[in-house]
């Protein structure tokens, strides 16, 4: 009854539609942000089923839920890894800016010779007095451009095997020494962006974790970077039916081959959808088994897939590109044109983890398969030939 009292007492005291962020930050400090979470931490220490129970009530008061698309990175991957790796005296304050999004986060760990293989990174970090001093190259970075901190995976010892010699550490944007670089992609939109750092002093009270731990901390973002992306559904079987009727409409005798391939990608688009809607059940009941990955995997695949039906679907329209390729920053993920659509779900495949990946985690980590043959395994950093 505590956690309704505690609700209860919320909606009285503060209205949602008048101060947003004074309204999260009230739910934060309530313990209702993430009620598994610490006490103090914007959590209860319940189980995170409660999380349903403050839901169920928001809703009813017309409170919608988290808009993830504002802060994704922060509340998807950085306050978990928070939670659990970061120094007593920074939790409360970052988790609190995050869950209100006065602070947008990114996550810096891909770079131009470490994509799929992470553990790779050359971005060193070498010790200073105080600080650490940072100095490398970040690639496909999201919302860098506007974000305050941003989570970074660096090298502090080339002399220890690639997944040994890592250090983790959370960043000021706004540091001297750090320039973002916005990265176009097909669809003439920039939603990613390039970062440099270039001797950027960081304290060494920002390390997650211990020196030399960069990659166990590391598995932890992943962990749920895949189970946030397993946990969005892009696989539209919806919007594949919608497509369909519009060409019914224009052209009532479609060939069987053409109803019989949309038929074919809806059954599976909404297994899919199903499996996903299965994944984003089992992660919010704290559970992070095999789903997320299964779910990331399958629904990207199924999202080029359908994307690629609902082009067709234009017929001679589909060539056309109305949109244009206005090479600038992307405002928010308006794919309502089916050839822009179609263009952004290459990246479906390699964003959070490429396929080919995801398979060998799926084989290795699940299935229980052999693993791939690692001959840098165990072969100090600066001596793997690049």
């Amino acid at each position: 009854m505590e956690l309704e009292h505690r609700v209860e007492d919320l909606l009285a005291t503060h209205d949602y539609h008048a101060d947003r962020v004074r309204f999260r930050g009230a739910q934060f400090d309530a313990g209702l942000a993430w009620a598994h979470f610490p006490v103090g931490l914007g959590g209860l220490g319940l189980d995170r089923a409660a999380q349903a129970v403050i839901a169920n009530a928001f809703h009813a008061n017309g409170i919608p839920p988290l808009d993830l698309v504002v802060n994704p990175i922060g509340l998807g991957m950085a306050a978990p890894t928070l939670r659990e790796w970061a120094a007593e005296q920074f939790r409360p304050g970052l988790l609190r800016r995050i869950f209100t999004g006065e602070d947008v986060w990114c996550q810096m760990f891909s770079e131009p010779g470490a994509g799929s293989d992470i553990a790779g990174v050359a971005t060193r970090a070498v010790r200073d007095g105080d600080d650490w001093v940072i100095t490398g190259q970040k690639v496909w970075t999201t919302l860098a451009h506007r974000a305050r901190y941003g989570l970074l995976l660096a090298r502090t010892d080339p002399t220890r095997p690639k997944h040994r010699g890592l250090s983790y550490f959370f960043v000021d944007m706004r540091s001297p020494g750090i320039e973002v670089r916005p990265l176009y992609q097909l669809t003439g939109e920039a939603e990613f962006n390039e970062v440099f750092l270039d001797q950027v002093r960081v304290p060494a009270a920002q390390l997650l974790g211990a020196e030399g731990d960069g990659w166990r901390v590391a598995i932890t973002t992943l962990a749920n970077e895949r189970a946030a992306i397993g946990g969005a559904d892009v696989s539209q079987p919806a919007e594949l039916l919608d497509a369909w009727r519009q060409r019914k409409r224009t052209e009532p005798a479609v060939d069987a081959a053409v109803r019989d391939r949309v038929l074919r990608l809806w059954v599976e688009a909404e297994a899919v959808r199903l499996s996903v809607q299965r994944a984003a059940a089992m992660s919010n009941a704290g559970v992070q088994g095999p789903e997320g990955a299964v779910a990331k995997l399958a629904s990207a695949e199924m999202g080029q897939r359908v994307a690629e039906a609902i082009l067709d679907l234009q017929g001679p329209a589909g060539l056309l590109h109305p949109d244009g390729y206005p090479m600038r920053r992307a405002e928010g993920h308006d794919l309502r044109s089916p050839s822009k659509k179609y263009l952004r779900t290459r990246a479906f495949t390699i964003e959070g983890g490429t396929s080919e990946m995801m398979r060998t985690t799926v084989g290795e980590r699940i299935l229980g398969l052999p693993g791939e043959v690692r001959l840098d395994k165990d072969v100090p950093w600066n001596e793997i030939p690049r």
